[in-house]
């Protein structure tokens, strides 16, 4: 069976229980639902105490339950730029918004970048009398470049100069 084949099935017992994400979620437990989700999407993994947690939930055999904690080909899917309109917002954000989160972040850290392995991110739904609002929170390391072959006086990494 192919991961994506998993995530299709996957998806099917989620159609066929009436299953929300939230349950689903709080079933296997662990991690934000961001990442939970995007096991279950096939873009992360779980461990193995999840990885078991969503074999019992889903009724998966010990392959699938062993594919679920693979590292997986991540970013596949999902053509360039996406197509789908919510992925494509996203997409859209970072395309308009991206060079000036840059120059706000080497302006407040120095010359480097926020990692999306040591990271966090939330979702949340905010009440809103003009319509609820969709509120993404992120948090990322900021990982700061390697200057090579530093010597003397020259910083050896892009931390901000005070």
């Amino acid at each position: 069976m192919k991961r994506e084949d998993l995530t299709e099935k996957l998806l099917d017992i989620k159609r066929e229980k009436g299953w929300s994400w939230k349950h689903i979620c709080e079933k296997i437990g662990g991690y934000s639902e961001v990442l939970i989700v995007g096991a279950i999407m096939g873009q992360m993994k779980l461990t193995k105490p999840q990885a078991a947690n969503a074999g019992e939930l889903f009724g998966l055999s010990k392959a699938e339950v062993a594919m679920l904690n693979e590292v997986p080909m991540r970013g596949t899917g999902t053509p360039m730029p996406p197509t789908d309109p919510l992925i494509y917002r996203f997409y859209e954000m970072v395309m308009v918004n991206g060079p000036a989160w840059k120059a706000l972040i080497e302006e407040e850290f120095g010359d480097g970048i926020m990692s999306a392995i040591d990271f966090d991110m939330a979702l949340e739904r905010v009440a809103n009398p003009k319509g609820d609002r969709v509120k993404i929170t992120m948090s990322g390391k900021f990982l700061p470049y390697k200057y090579y072959g530093a010597s003397g006086n020259v910083p050896e990494y892009g931390f901000k100069e005070g």
